[in-house]
């Protein structure tokens, strides 16, 4: 009986108002990176599309994580790094509900993100990356716009914990 009344105020925490709200924003994230990369992969074929002297857009399948680290041919270690992904979200989607507001901003950032590139995982067992700066020769990783936002909420939280008293 204990167990069905804690569940019963866990679900009624999860239905608050501001963890809906929460959750759009994390679906909102998602839609973005999803439509982002849609369009590029209907559109560019592999072809670099030049934007200017810094920004190009070329669609790049990455198979690792970040930066294309760990990238394999390796099924299995493509799969063991998915799991490991998904079970990385869970765990973030599990502190997110414990969170205050502020920080439910930072987690929606990096928990949207993330469910985009997982989702590419499994639909492409690819990541399609497509951004592309450079300063003459160099080049930085090519990313997409989920990493974008990924990377704003890690930012942020290492922001926020030079200044957080706690």
């Amino acid at each position: 009986m204990n167990f069905l009344a804690s569940l019963k105020e866990f679900k009624n925490y999860l239905l608050k108002k501001e963890n809906i709200f929460f959750c759009i924003f994390i679906i909102i994230i998602f839609f973005l990176d999803r439509y982002s990369k849609n369009l590029i992969i209907n559109s560019f074929n592999e072809k670099i599309f030049y934007l200017n002297n810094y920004v190009n857009l070329e669609l790049i399948w990455n198979t690792g994580i970040g930066f294309g680290i760990f990238s394999t041919t390796s099924g299995i270690i493509y799969n063991f790094i998915t799991i490991l992904i998904g079970v990385v979200i869970l765990i973030l989607l599990y502190i997110f509900f414990t969170l205050g507001k502020i920080d439910k901003i930072i987690y929606c950032l990096i928990i949207g993100g993330a469910l985009g590139n997982f989702y590419d995982r499994f639909t492409y067992q690819a990541v399609p990356d497509f951004i592309d700066l450079h300063y003459n020769n160099f080049h930085w990783f090519t990313f997409n716009v989920a990493d974008i936002f990924i990377t704003l909420g890690i930012l942020t939280f290492i922001f926020k914990s030079f200044f957080d008293k706690n």
